[in-house]
């Protein structure tokens, strides 16, 4: 009886696989709560606000990602939101308008765009889809657009079982 050796199908086609995964900021992320600062649940007082912004420890949000929300159903004026944004800026990795779907959303669209598309000229790419950590939906369509332009395949999965997505058409 002859034994045929086994080949790895996936591991000779070319393939090159892209995991979003990898690109995950691992700092901690954090919420800032606008409805701390309201008089009376209701109202943001601006003489109130910029006392609390001098007196208060922003060190505490060194390296961190934060996202700045207001849970109450107030009135805060935009000049509220653009002071803590410069009070947060010289301490934070990143700051963000918006829940932690839109923190995770602004960290993968900077991660993103650091990457160099020509290293994916005429390749087939498969990005992963399975992940330890959430990668937002934002995320997928941001990397598919940036590589259509220069991929000869772009697929979604793993390599061993994929969705195509895109296929470069022959010209």
């Amino acid at each position: 009886m002859e034994t045929q050796e086994i080949v790895n199908r996936v591991a000779t086609s070319g393939i090159v696989s892209l995991d979003l995964e990898e690109l995950y900021h691992p700092g901690e992320r954090v919420t800032y709560d606008i409805k701390d600062n309201l008089f009376q649940g209701m109202i943001l007082r601006e003489k109130d606000f910029r006392e609390f912004l001098k007196a208060h420890d922003w060190s505490a949000y060194q390296g961190k990602n934060v996202s700045v929300i207001c849970s109450e159903d107030a009135i805060v004026p935009t000049w509220a939101y653009m002071l803590l944004a410069i009070h947060l800026e010289s301490h934070a990795n990143a700051v963000v308008f918006g829940d932690m779907l839109a923190l995770e959303s602004k960290l993968f669209a900077e991660a993103i765009q650091l990457i160099d598309p020509e290293e994916y000229r005429g390749k087939r790419v498969v990005v992963k889809g399975c992940s330890k950590f959430p990668v937002p939906i934002s995320a997928y369509m941001d990397i598919s657009t940036l590589l259509k332009p220069v991929v000869q395949s772009l697929m979604f999965g793993e390599p061993c079982s994929t969705v195509p997505l895109y296929k470069k058409p022959k010209i």
